[in-house]
C-alpha cells in the first residue's frame, strides 16, 4: 500500500477530502497555526509543523522535511495548498513522487492566485490541475485537469466555490489513478 503525506499551509479543505477517503500517514504544515492542523487532530491524523524561519537556510528546512518523509517511508507527497516552492533539496530527495493541485487550468494562471487571476482576466473558464512537481512554479507534467466555466451569474466567491468543488472531485480521482488505495 502506498503511503501518502499531505502538505498544506492553511485551511486544509483538500487535506480533509483526501483524509476522509484515503489513509494519510501524516499532514505537514509550514505554519504552526494553520487550520489544517486542527483538521488533522479532528480526523486523528498525525501532524507536524515547522517554519522556514526556524532554520538557518531553506536547504536545512528541506533536509528536515525530507528526513521526516524518509522516517515515515512516504511514497507520495500530496501538496494541497502548500504555499512554498519546492526547492532543489526536497525535489532531489523526492523527484517523481510529489504532486500538486492548482486552482486553474494550467498553463493558464500559474502561481499563488490562480482563481483571482482568472477572474481579473475575465476568462470565460478556468479549472483545476493536478500535476507532478518540478523545479518551476506550476510547470510540472499534468496528470489530470478539469475545466470550470465562469457563469454569467458568478461572483468571484461563487466561481471560487465551484473551482474548489472540482478540486474535491479531482484530487481523489488522481490518487486512485496513481494506485493509492482507499480506506
Amino acid at each position: 500500500m502506498k503511503k501518502i503525506a499531505v502538505f498544506a499551509s492553511g485551511n486544509g479543505s483538500n487535506f480533509q477530502v483526501i483524509a476522509e477517503q484515503f489513509p494519510v500517514e501524516f499532514v505537514f504544515s509550514d505554519h504552526r497555526d494553520a487550520y489544517v492542523l486542527k483538521r488533522a487532530e479532528q480526523l486523528s491524523v498525525p501532524s507536524y509543523a515547522f517554519e522556514l524561519r526556524e532554520f538557518d537556510s531553506k536547504t536545512a528546512y528541506e533536509e528536515a522535511v525530507a528526513a521526516l518523509l524518509a522516517e515515515h517511508q512516504i511514497d507520495l507527497v500530496c501538496l494541497a495548498g502548500y504555499m512554498k516552492i519546492v526547492g532543489p533539496t526536497l525535489l532531489a530527495a523526492y523527484e517523481g513522487r510529489i504532486i500538486n493541485i492548482h486552482p486553474a487550468y494550467l498553463p493558464e494562471f500559474p502561481g499563488a492566485h490562480g482563481i483571482e487571476d482568472a477572474w481579473q482576466a475575465g476568462a470565460a473558464e478556468s479549472g483545476v490541475t493536478v500535476h507532478w512537481v518540478d523545479s518551476g512554479v506550476d510547470t510540472g507534467k499534468v496528470i489530470k485537469q478539469v475545466r470550470v466555466p465562469r457563469l454569467a451569474a458568478d461572483t468571484l466567491e461563487r466561481f471560487e466555490e465551484r473551482i474548489h468543488a472540482a478540486e474535491y472531485q479531482l484530487y481523489p480521482a488522481v490518487l486512485e489513478s496513481l494506485g493509492v488505495e482507499k480506506r
